[in-house]
């Protein structure tokens, strides 16, 4: 890919980057609860003009080449590894953007940057909390553990992310469904009031 020669390209393109890491649970995730540390939000921040500057600064980047980017950055800036498949569904959309820039579809490109705004409002996280396999309590145990701080150590997020009827929600961005999930993890809800 080349870089965009117009100043408004570009602008347009960073604007899309910003949109599509909004919208990308695992990330929102770290930067929500504070895994890359009291600075989070400006290393998301700066995230966005990383990314950006990448493209630019490369010539035909592969959707390959943006993955183990956002990997990189991810990793380093706050010490997470992404594993639900949402790496390679994010590059590809940044991929997308940059080339409807390079071709000057400006209305493609906002109609997108309004698609990832609308998803970003759709992501609801859980806290999951690691238990060793078959230690299953009871209803009083796991009233006692929504009040408990969790441990770091054992401490894990889930994501889910509710598309729209008309759209169709990428299988490995979806939450295993309530209750005991097979890798043993327990998860931790609120009680209700």
């Amino acid at each position: 890919m080349a870089a965009l020669d117009g100043t408004g390209d570009r602008t347009l393109f960073t604007e899309g980057v910003r949109s599509a890491l909004e919208a990308w649970p695992a990330l929102q995730v770290a930067v929500e609860n504070g895994f890359g540390g009291a600075y989070s939000q400006q290393k998301a921040a700066w995230m966005v003009t990383a990314v950006a500057e990448y493209f630019h600064d490369n010539v035909n980047l592969e959707s390959e080449e943006v993955e183990d980017l956002l990997a990189d950055l991810v990793y380093n800036e706050f010490d997470t590894v992404v594993e639900d498949g949402s790496l390679s569904e994010v590059a590809q959309q940044l991929h997308t953007l940059f080339g409807l820039c390079e071709r000057g579809q400006e209305s493609e490109v906002r109609a997108r940057i309004l698609q990832l705004a609308q998803r970003k409002g759709s992501v609801r996280v859980n806290a999951v909390r690691g238990g060793s396999p078959g230690n299953e309590g009871n209803e009083e145990e796991e009233d006692e553990e929504e009040t408990e701080e969790v441990d770091e150590s054992s401490e894990a997020m889930e994501c889910e992310t509710r598309e729209p009827a008309s759209e169709s929600a990428h299988p490995s961005a979806l939450a295993e469904p309530q209750g005991e999930p097979a890798n043993g993890w327990t998860v931790v809800r609120r009680r209700k009031r």
